[in-house]
C-alpha cells in the first residue's frame, strides 16, 4: 500500500471511530508498527489528527489553533481597539510580559510610556519592539512554526529570572465557568505562569471569543481584567459579575 493511501485509510477510519489504536492500524494496514509511527508523525505535523499513548485521535476545534497568518487576517479593526485599550495601560517605567499572538503584536506601535521593558516569547514581537527602540527580551526555547511562539520547559526556565508589573495575554476562550482557555497546553503553560509573575494580569480578546472554550485551562476570569472591543450584551452582565470589563 502506498503511503498516501495509508493516509486515506488512517483519516477514514478516525472519521468513523474518532480514535484509533496503533496495533489496530497495524493490522488493518499490513505495515509495521514503525512505519504507522512514522505516517502518525507526518499526519500530525500537517494539524489531520492528534497523537494519543497507543494511537490516534482525530483533530478538533478545541484543539486546533490557527496560525500566524490566519489569525492575522482575522477581525482586524477589533484588534486595533483591543490594542489601543491595552497599551493606555502600560505606565512609564513599567516592565511587561507581552504574550504571542496577532492582538498583542498590535499593542506595540500603540506603546507611548517611556522607559518600557518587554519580556516576550513571540519571535514577530520582539523585531517590532526593536524596530521601536523598546528594551526588550526574547524567552529561550522551542519556537512553534506555524504561531512563531516559544514555548516548553526552557521557556518556563527563562521567565523565572523576571517579574513583571503587568502581563498582557491572548486567549482563544473566555467562559464564565471555564474561565481564560487556550487550545495548546503548552502556551497554556507560558501563559499561566507570566499571569503568576506579574502583579497585573490583562486578557486580550475580541467578541468572537466570549463564551468559547477550547482545550487548555489558564485561569479564572476574576484573576485578570479582560480588553475587548465590545462585549456582546447578553454575555456582559454575567462576564461583569466576574472580572473588570475594558471595551472600546
Amino acid at each position: 500500500m502506498l503511503t498516501e493511501e495509508r493516509y486515506a485509510a488512517i483519516i477514514e477510519r478516525l472519521h468513523q471511530q474518532g480514535i484509533v489504536k496503533l496495533q489496530e492500524l497495524v493490522d488493518v494496514l499490513g505495515a509495521s508498527e514503525s512505519t504507522i509511527r512514522r505516517d502518525l508523525i507526518d499526519l500530525e505535523s500537517r494539524q489531520m489528527l492528534k497523537r494519543i499513548h497507543g494511537g490516534a485521535a482525530l483533530m478538533n476545534e478545541k484543539t486546533l489553533e490557527p496560525g500566524m497568518e490566519e489569525k492575522t487576517s482575522k477581525n482586524i479593526q477589533q484588534k486595533v481597539t483591543i490594542a489601543r485599550l491595552a497599551a493606555q495601560e502600560i505606565e512609564n517605567g513599567d516592565c511587561i510580559y507581552l504574550d504571542a499572538g496577532t492582538t498583542t503584536l498590535a499593542m506595540i506601535p500603540y506603546i507611548e510610556a517611556k522607559d518600557v521593558t518587554v519580556v516576550t516569547n513571540g519571535l514577530s514581537h520582539v523585531e517590532a519592539l526593536v524596530s521601536k527602540r523598546i528594551q526588550s527580551y526574547l524567552l529561550g526555547g522551542m519556537m512553534k512554526i506555524h504561531t512563531k511562539a516559544v514555548i516548553g520547559s526552557i521557556a518556563l526556565q527563562n521567565m523565572d529570572n523576571f517579574r513583571f508589573d503587568k502581563c498582557f495575554l491572548g486567549t482563544n476562550g473566555v467562559d464564565p465557568e471555564m474561565g481564560y482557555t487556550t487550545p495548546d497546553p503548552e502556551e497554556a503553560l507560558i501563559k499561566r505562569r507570566a499571569h503568576q509573575l506579574s502583579g497585573k494580569s490583562y486578557v486580550l480578546a475580541d467578541s468572537s471569543k466570549i463564551g468559547e472554550i477550547t482545550f487548555a485551562k489558564l485561569f479564572e476570569l476574576e484573576e485578570a481584567d479582560l480588553i475587548t472591543e465590545q462585549m456582546p450584551e447578553h454575555w456582559r452582565p454575567v462576564i461583569a459579575q466576574k472580572t473588570k470589563i475594558i471595551e472600546g
